[in-house]
Order: C-alpha cells, then structure tokens, then sequence
C-alpha cells in the first residue's frame, strides 16, 4: 500500500519540524507533531495534527485538523484547517509529506483573506502585533513543550535533577500559566 510506504519513510526520514506517528492498525489515521516554526507566534510550541484519508484517497485531499488548540486565521476554532491544497489545488500526486509541509508552512504565512477563524484574520489584517500577541498566548497555554526529563542531566545519584528540585519560579510560573488559561476561557 503506498500510502503505509510513504508513512514508514516520513517516520524514518522525518521532514523538518515535523514528525510523524505510525498507526500501523489503521494507516488512514495519520497524526503529526508539527513543531511552531521559528520567528513566528508559533516559535517553542508542538501542534498534535491530524490528517483523515478519505476511501478515495488519493484522487481526494485528506482532511486536516490541529488537535492542539491554536490561534490561526486559516484554523478554525474546532481545529480545521484551510488551505488550497486540501482543497481546489489538490493533485494525487501531492502526498502525505507534502501537505504535512504546506500546513507548517501556513504557520510561517497565513492568509487572512480566506479565514476560517474571523478573529484570527481581522486581527492579523487590522493589528499584527496584537494578533501575535494572542497567538503567542496560545502557544504558551496550549503547545509548549515540557522538557524531558531524558534532556536533563542526571545528578550524582543518577536521577536527572529536574527529578531532585525544581526552580524556585516554578510556583510563579505555575501561577502565571493558570492565569493565562482562565483568561482564554474567559474569551
């Protein structure tokens, strides 16, 4: 099948900020961690992706979905996504790994013009900084990362230090990210 063909290599050769995760149960269940790419709202943050093929795949587009909440003009509150790849401009030849790329790409340039989130896009168009603002937000609330405890270095006993103390902000910061949340609620 070349569709699990195209999965196994993305997952052994992945894409750059992008990798994917094997569902060897069900290859038309395709799910991607896309990393914000740098210099944008979007820059420190992982996006869980989801790509739905449907059975005529590939004479159709997959349909694309952030599973990660993000504020986006071309992303939909409900996490749908807008672009002319999965939609008019779509060619069976295309691929996978192609509108992987195109969908981080839209995080480097979106198209307020044909918005799915209205917000979104009047706030790109009338006060970018503003939208970056909120989008950054987001970021912050929704996709950061936590680091790993295998990045840490190990201590003396062999247990990373992140495991034996925390930083004497992490209460504060704790405290900053709930205000963050409730404040996007309130939204």
């Amino acid at each position: 099948m070349k569709v699990a063909k195209e999965l196994r290599g993305l997952s052994s050769e992945p894409l750059d900020g992008i990798k994917v995760a094997l569902n060897e149960d069900d290859v038309t269940d395709i799910c991607a961690d896309i990393r914000g790419p740098d210099s944008t709202p979007f820059e420190g943050g992982t996006y869980k992706v989801k790509l739905v093929l449907p059975t005529d795949y590939p004479h159709a587009p997959p349909k694309g979905f952030f599973l990660t909440r993000i504020f986006h003009p071309n992303i939909s509150k409900t996490g749908e996504i807008c672009v002319n790849t999965l939609k008019k401009d779509w060619k069976p030849e295309l691929g996978i790994g192609h509108v992987l790329q195109v969908v981080r790409c839209l995080l480097i340039n979106p198209f307020p013009e044909s918005a799915l989130n209205e917000e979104a896009g009047k706030l790109f168009m009338e006060d970018y900084d503003e939208y970056s603002k909120k989008a950054r937000m987001y970021t912050e609330v929704h996709a950061r990362t936590k680091p790993s405890a295998d990045a840490s270095e190990d201590g003396a006993d062999g247990e990373p230090v992140e495991k034996r103390q925390k930083p004497v902000d992490s209460k504060a910061a704790e405290k900053l990210r709930a205000a963050k949340k409730k404040s996007l609620k309130r939204l």
